[in-house]
Parts: structure tokens; C-alpha cells; sequence
């Protein structure tokens, strides 16, 4: 059976976590194959919410399998402490249940101290990083200078690299930065140490172990982090992430042909948010940004940071289901919108006195743009605990239809809440 592709289609936080935590209820194997711990992934179940940075989201389900591949950077020293977290909450009760690559990439302490600096050093040209390390762990992946999860198990070989790769690293650091660098000595003996921890979730191939699963007919979901507007190279660069993030990477990140994937679903909430700095054509500076931010809790799982907000942008998601080759859309917090006399949707941009319906290709011109708000009549009503679609109120409903009137892929998953009973099927999802 060819597996299923979760992938952000805007600026990412657009709810990924829960649809793939709702889709791993009926799911074998969930593979996490792009990013590192700058995503953050909420799931609430039973009301209780649990925020993953790493470890797929399938994790809550006990009989689902879960791997982290090779086109991961793995902050181990996180890892540890995730597990841990989630053990604690009484799931990952058997080690097998979580695989990790021995191809992943090590994201260390140096990488982190390496990203702060340099986004101190940009002052008021800033990115907006989480800070996390994953642009430099990315980098020594692509200049072949990496510390990859095997090198863990192999101490002469950890020794040897980390000291060469630890040299760099403290001269950039000491000479460029005037910042403190890293202790070779100590980091290599608190990594044989995180090595017993990791030991048990250890895995020699994982592009092995996803393919067997797929050749047995077992349902594979590919879950992305961050969202396509980000992507290394089709996003609003340089206001990116350091991965690509688009539905491919799920085959180069894991191991697999493109023939292999069968549907891609993008998610997208009913609004627009993103993270740091970058154009953002729809961004409401105000009260009703505010009360967008304050409904749906749109604060950083990873950085507590708030996000900007504004109204849904129907000229970036459509170029999101262009660049990801989207077969169906999973439409997040509705509820949110909910108490507004009128919703906004933007369904083209003006560029001095020109219509655009498609994404400029240049982030310059992006931040340009202004939006075409088309408006469309609000409701007042609660949708968060209503079971049905025929529930929805008429406005919600005709806010759908006029989504799927300027969009050609099905919306075929609506969410009206965070919890996994408040998601509203158009279709059984896993249908033929």
C-alpha cells in the first residue's frame, strides 16, 4: 500500500500534530522525516496536551510504530528528555515502538551556540531562528563534517570527530563571535552516556523497515514539520527553515521512491499565522489580529514566541498545493473564526496596480503585495463541540463552499477544536 504525506501548506503551526495523531488511530507506522526540535507539535487527548518536537506524533497510539529517518537533525540531548516525558505520561511503554536512524544527522550544544550567535551578529537583520541549531547541524550534513546517531555507539570514532568538528566550531565561536566555545572532553562523555539511553530505540536502516511495512500492505503516514511557505527552496527565502519541507522531502528524508506515496494531505488552519521575521501580504496588525492570537492560542510550542496572525491567504495555499502536489486538504480551527461580524479571505494580491492570482517567486516583491479581501458574512455561534458538518452554522458552511470554489483539491477534513473527537470527516479518510 503506498503510505500517506501530512505536510504543512502554510508558514507550518497549522495543526499537522493533531491530523497525524487523528490518522494514526487507523495507521501501522509513522515516520517523521524532515526538521528537527524547532517543531513543535501539540496533540490534546482527553484534554490533556502533550507538545512533541521530535518524536512523531503517532506516539499516543500504542500499537502504532514510529521512526525518526535519516533526514532528521536529532537534538539527542532533547530526545532523551522527550522520551522521558512521554514515558511519563504512559506511552512508549515498549522501546520497539520508537525507531530511530542511524543516518540521522547529530544536532550537538555547538550548533545551538553557533545559531544564537549569528542571529545575535545579524541585529536588526534577523531571521526570526528558534535558535535551535538547525541550520548549522544542516550545514555540516551538506559540507560531509556531520556526527551521524551511529557515531554515538562508536567511541574511538565520536572522539575523533567531535574533536575535529568541536575546533571549528570554538574558532568561529571564539575569533568571529567573541563567544565561549565547547569542551571536546565533556561533550564526548556526556554523549557515551546519552548513548545507553538512546541504545534501545536504535535503528541500522530505517528506509529498510518503512519499505517492509509498505510492501505488507501497512498504512505509513510521512509527517512534515514547519509548512511549505518555509521550505528551503520554494519558500520566502531567506525567511525559511533550513530543510525542505515540501510532500518530496517525505521520500528523500526517509529513504524511498516517489512512487511509493499515494495521497498527500495539506493542512491549513482557516487563518493565516507565521513566525518571525518575512512578508506576510494577509498580517492584521491589529485588535482583530490580537483576538485571532488570543482564541487560538497561537504562541510557539517550540519558543513560546507569539505569531503573527492574519486573514487566510488563498493565493499562497494554492501555490502550496501546486509546489507539494496536494490530493486533498484537512481545513484547521474553524472554531476560531467563530464571533466575528464579517471573515476576510484573501483571494489575490495588487501589485501597483496589477492583479496577481499566483505567488510572486521573488520574497522582495512578496513583501509588496498588498491583499485583495473578498468578505464573506461571519457567525457568533460555537462550532467546537458539534459532531456533524450539516451542524455547522449556514455562514461556516458557505465560508467552506467558497474554499472550494477558488481551490481544485477537496477539503475533505474539517477541525473544530484540539482534540481528536472534534474533527469532522467529509469522507473516511482511509477509504478504497
Amino acid at each position: 500500500m503506498p503510505g500517506f504525506v501530512v505536510v504543512g501548506a502554510q508558514w507550518g503551526d497549522e495543526g499537522k500534530g493533531k491530523l497525524v495523531d487523528v490518522f494514526a488511530e487507523k495507521s501501522d507506522l509513522v515516520v517523521r522525516y524532515q526538521g528537527g526540535a524547532n517543531a513543535g507539535h501539540t496533540l490534546v487527548v482527553n484534554g490533556k496536551k502533550t507538545v512533541l518536537h521530535l518524536i512523531p506524533s503517532g506516539i499516543l497510539h500504542p500499537k502504532t510504530q514510529c521512526v525518526i529517518a535519516p533526514g532528521v537533525v536529532v537534538d539527542v540531548f532533547g530526545l532523551v528528555n522527550e522520551i522521558k516525558m512521554v514515558k511519563a505520561n504512559g506511552y512508549l511503554r515498549d522501546p520497539s515502538q520508537l525507531k530511530v536512524s542511524d543516518n540521522a544527522t547529530l544536532l550537538l550544544p555547538y550548533h545551538k551556540l553557533l545559531d544564537a550567535a549569528r542571529e545575535k551578529d545579524l541585529a536588526e537583520g534577523k531571521i526570526g531562528t528558534t535558535g535551535k541549531g538547525i541550520g548549522p547541524a544542516y550545514e555540516d550534513r551538506a559540507s560531509r563534517r556531520a556526527l551521524l546517531m551511529a557515531d554515538l555507539f562508536e567511541p574511538e570514532t565520536l572522539k575523533a570527530k567531535l574533536e575535529f568538528a568541536i575546533g571549528e566550531k570554538n574558532h568561529l565561536l571564539k575569533n568571529m563571535y567573541q563567544t565561549e566555545g565547547t569542551d571536546p572532553v565533556a561533550l564526548t562523555q556526556e554523549l557515551l552516556e546519552i548513548a545507553r539511553e538512546l541504545a534501545p530505540y536504535r535503528c541500522d536502516d530505517t528506509s529498510l523497515f518503512v519499505d517492509k511495512y509498505l510492501k505488507e500492505n501497512g498504512r505509513v503516514i510521512f509527517e512534515g514539520a514547519q509548512g511549505a511557505m518555509l521550505d528551503n527552496f520554494h519558500g520566502s527565502y531567506p525567511f525559511v527553515t533550513s530543510s525542505s519541507t515540501v510532500a518530496g522531502s517525505a521520500c528523500t528524508g526517509t529513504g524511498l521512491g516517489p512512487s511509493r506515496i499515494k495521497t498527500v494531505t495539506g493542512v491549513f488552519k482557516a487563518y493565516t499565522t507565521r513566525v518571525g521575521t518575512g512578508p506576510f501580504p494577509t498580517e492584521l496588525d491589529n485588535e482583530i489580529g490580537a483576538k485571532i492570537r488570543a482564541e487560538g492560542h497561537e504562541f510557539g510550542a517550540t519558543t513560546g514566541r507569539p505569531r503573527r496572525c492574519g486573514w487566510l491567504d488563498l493565493v499562497a495555499l494554492r501555490y502550496a498545493i501546486r509546489i507539494n502536489g496536494m490530493t486533498n486538504l484537512a481545513l484547521m480551527k474553524l472554531d476560531i473564526l467563530s464571533g466575528h461580524d464579517h471573515v476576510g479571505i484573501c483571494n489575490a494580491y495588487n501589485l501597483n496596480g496589477q492583479t496577481l492570482t499566483e505567488l510572486p517567486p521573488s520574497t522582495q516583491t512578496l513583501s509588496r503585495v498588498e491583499p485583495v479581501i473578498e468578505w464573506l458574512p461571519g457567525w457568533k455561534e460555537d462550532i467546537s463541540q458539534i459532531t456533524e458538518m450539516t451542524q455547522l452554522p449556514p455562514a461556516a458552511k458557505a465560508y467552506i463552499e467558497y474554499l472550494k470554489t477558488h481551490i481544485d483539491v477537496p477539503i475533505e477534513i474539517v477541525s473544530v477544536g484540539p482534540g481528536r473527537e472534534q474533527t469532522l470527516w467529509i469522507r473516511p479518510f482511509f477509504e478504497g
